[in-house]
């Protein structure tokens, strides 16, 4: 695996920042950016904050430069007997490769959190639309009794209001009988006192007349008190008023 394709991380836990510049090396194989490596370690003994270990001696902790000039470079294993280079370059190669492990171990629990938290909002999810198919189901039998109820109403409405046309035209009917037979069998001085009489039975409203228009046998005077005097020659003259003259001569006595 090639630089280009993976970059140290901070291996502070909190942090895990991309490495560039300068970067802070344990002996027990830890990279950390320079920000935590100067705060860390400034402190004695020294303790890793990633493995706790203790870091005591003197080359356990290098900052060292990650992109290095061409000139250090050069000079830096110059001298160095060739298995000496090859297991310093060993050892780089093998702290590049426990990165790489640490980090894919790292990914790989990260992973893994997530899919125990996928699986567990799936659950509740799960949970959740088996619910609401539960209230959607209860509202779906709700609005069916609703439209069931909403239909008998409205055949109710229906059966009710073809009722009260049938009797509305009963009514008319029978109001056209009515009007055809009092213009046949009244006379037609009576027929207004009639009409008002039928006002008053069909509104309630009972029409007062002025003296001027009520009948003779309402009227209140002199002549009311004459026809409805109770003396003997007015008793007398009421019961023989309309006698023939044959039954004149006889008198209105009881027998004993």
């Amino acid at each position: 695996m090639s630089r280009c394709e993976y970059s140290l991380l901070c291996n502070f836990p909190k942090c895990r920042a991309k490495l560039s510049g300068f970067a802070w090396v344990t002996a027990c194989s830890h990279v950390f950016c320079d920000h935590h490596g100067s705060g860390e370690f400034s402190r004695t003994p020294a303790i890793c904050p990633a493995c706790s270990s203790t870091l005591s001696g003197k080359l356990d902790i290098v900052r060292t430069e990650l992109a290095p000039s061409e000139q250090y470079k050069a000079m830096v294993l110059v001298g160095l007997r060739p298995e000496t280079v090859l297991d310093i370059s060993q050892r780089a190669l093998a702290f590049w490769t426990y990165q790489v492990n640490q980090e894919r171990l790292m990914m790989e629990y990260s992973l893994s959190r997530a899919e125990v938290q996928v699986v567990q909002m799936e659950k509740v999810i799960a949970q959740q639309n088996q619910t609401r198919e539960l209230e959607m189901n209860a509202l779906r039998e709700e609005i069916a009794s609703l439209n069931k109820r909403l239909g008998e109403y409205k055949q109710k409405y229906s059966e009710v209001s073809e009722l009260l046309m049938k009797k509305n035209r009963q009514y008319q009917k029978l109001q056209g009988l009515f009007e055809a037979l009092r213009l046949r069998y009244i006379p037609a001085g009576s027929r207004d006192g009639l009409h008002h009489a039928s006002q008053a039975f069909t509104t309630g409203l009972v029409r007062q007349h002025s003296p001027h228009g009520s009948p003779p046998f309402l009227t209140v005077g002199a002549e009311g008190d004459r026809l409805f005097s109770l003396e003997p020659e007015s008793f007398k003259s009421f019961f023989q008023f309309n006698s023939s003259p044959g039954e004149k001569g006889h008198s209105f006595m009881k027998k004993n």
